[in-house]
């Protein structure tokens, strides 16, 4: 399984994602030296999802069409720029249209490398081989905060935007000398997003994976940026237990892709579905009941026990979507897509419901909708599976 190309999407993925992961620490720090207030930020944060978001789905599609070693490698190189470019902004305004160039580079890194492991998987290890980009995926956001907070403490500021472009530039040079100049294309997948988008929402299926792919990732935002609030709390508490209690996720994800990966290929994945959809729902309605650092602890390990599941689930389904009707980058650009707009309404959902009714409500209201919407999900899929191929909405 491990050939030469699917180790280099897994190193090219695990480097990028390492460089997007160091700069989180210290990127709202230099914002705010620069003058942003909490808008500010946030409108930094939106211009890197708003770009990525919207050219994903267009990306997947084009490199159907023209292959996609070219869009790897211009993501990769943009990222490097980016982190050249950020020490040198001089307002909020010249960050924000950095990370709107930064998004633009996304949108060719993650989906275009899931698509290379999508057309790489032989029918019946689709789950395994999306466990082996997830491992990546987990592995580089998880260790990239910790390595640049050390660079930052060490060496300041500005050196952790030029480790980031280094890491870049290395996995720009890694695809451009170990990829093929393209996978092998399915001429007759070669279709227009607007008609695969077309297709795509009259399929019970594809709708029931995409649904599912956004609710999942609901909880996201308020898992990681409530929790610091919810430790602050406690006596004792300190910024490292609560890197300790992310990371302890991270991890558990990581080193469970593959056995899960394995078991998406060979069992029922509604069941697994919804079994996953069961751990996470319950892990985000408790965390607001735990007081203490160990407990914490195990409860964001469960978390991450039932994303292990989910992850390979979800990326078994679009890649064999992908490989039936729409083409592995579209489907795996709109499943991206459906990735980023639950965690933009995720945000919003835990926003709003904390500034209406409290914190804990807002855990409460996001594992109701995680498990609600995940249920609806499993419905469409099983539906469309027991349908047939062309299980279709009239």
């Amino acid at each position: 399984m491990m050939n030469r190309i699917l180790v280099t999407v897994m190193l090219s993925v695990f480097i990028a994602l390492l460089g997007v992961g160091i700069i989180i620490p210290v990127l709202p720090v230099l914002a705010t030296k620069l003058g942003a207030g909490g808008f500010a930020l946030g409108v930094i944060t939106a211009a890197f999802s708003l770009s990525r978001g919207l050219l994903q789905p267009v990306v997947g599609n084009l490199s159907d069409r023209w292959g996609r070693k070219g869009f790897l490698v211009t993501g990769l190189f943009i990222y490097g720029l980016v982190g050249l470019l950020i020490p040198h902004a001089d307002s909020v305004l010249h960050l924000v249209l950095i990370r709107i160039f930064q998004g633009v580079g996304s949108a060719m890194i993650v989906p275009v490398a899931m698509a290379y492991a999508s057309f790489l998987a032989p029918p019946g290890q689709e789950g395994r081989y999306m466990g082996v980009v997830n491992i990546a995926i987990f592995c580089g956001i998880g260790a990239g905060p910790v390595i640049g907070g050390i660079c930052s403490d060490v060496w300041g500021l500005a050196s952790v935007f030029y480790m980031m472009a280094a890491l870049c530039f290395i996995a720009f040079v890694l695809v451009a000398y170990n990829m093929p100049a393209c996978c092998p294309i399915d001429r007759q997948l070669q279709t227009g997003l607007l008609v695969n988008v077309r297709l795509m929402l009259k399929r019970r299926r594809t709708i029931g994976i995409l649904i599912a792919r956004f609710a999942t990732v609901l909880m996201m935002v308020p898992t990681m940026a409530f929790l610091p609030v919810i430790m602050a709390q406690w006596p004792g508490s300190s910024g490292l237990q609560t890197g300790v209690v992310i990371a302890s996720r991270t991890l558990m994800n990581a080193v469970l892709q593959v056995p899960f990966g394995k078991l998406a290929d060979r069992y029922d994945k509604v069941k697994l579905l919804v079994g996953g959809c069961v751990c996470m729902s319950i892990a985000v309605f408790l965390i607001p009941s735990v007081h203490n650092f160990p407990a914490m602890v195990v409860m964001y390990l469960f978390l991450g026990f039932g994303e292990a599941i989910l992850w390979p689930v979800l990326g078994a389904y679009a890649a064999e979507e992908g490989r039936n009707h729409f083409g592995h980058g579209t489907m795996m650009g709109v499943f991206n897509l459906a990735m980023s707009a639950g965690v933009f309404v995720g945000a919003l959902l835990a926003g709003t419901s904390m500034d209406s009714w409290g914190m804990r409500q807002a855990f409460y209201l996001t594992a109701a909708a995680i498990m609600i919407l995940t249920l609806a999900a499993s419905a469409l899929i099983k539906a469309g599976e027991n349908g047939g191929e062309n299980a279709v909405f009239k």
